[in-house]
């Protein structure tokens, strides 16, 4: 039994010692991270969770339109949409109103793309 719980031992231990943290080869590049947009990121969080209010023609007291380019740009540089969307679920003034506080990886990429300048 000895003999044949050895190679067993040895070969758990020299996978052990073969787990390191220490090659940089496999981490992810960041450059080849795909640039935050508006058209391939922003436009789909926006329609799929502000335009029911932000539409067209807003409805439910919503003051305006988030359906292009240049109204989003506009409501994270002058009114308070990222505030907005970063509230604590149920805090006053957090959007979407009456909703689901969004992910914080949607409001991460929002967050993003205005760090970035607003690339379209």
């Amino acid at each position: 039994m000895k003999t044949k719980l050895f190679p067993v031992i040895c070969i758990l231990f020299l996978l052990l010692l073969s787990c390191t943290n220490y090659s940089e080869s496999d981490l992810m590049d960041s450059s080849t991270q795909a640039t935050i947009t508006y058209t391939n990121s922003i436009k789909s969080i926006i329609d799929n969770n502000c335009n029911f209010c932000h539409g067209n023609i807003s409805s439910n007291g919503a003051p305006m339109s988030l359906t292009s380019y240049q109204n989003v740009k506009d409501a994270v540089l002058s009114r308070g949409l990222i505030d907005r969307i970063s509230k604590a679920q149920d805090a006053p003034g957090m959007m979407p109103y009456g909703g689901t506080r969004l992910p914080q990886s949607n409001i991460d990429q929002v967050i993003a793309w205005k760090n970035t300048g607003f690339t379209q």
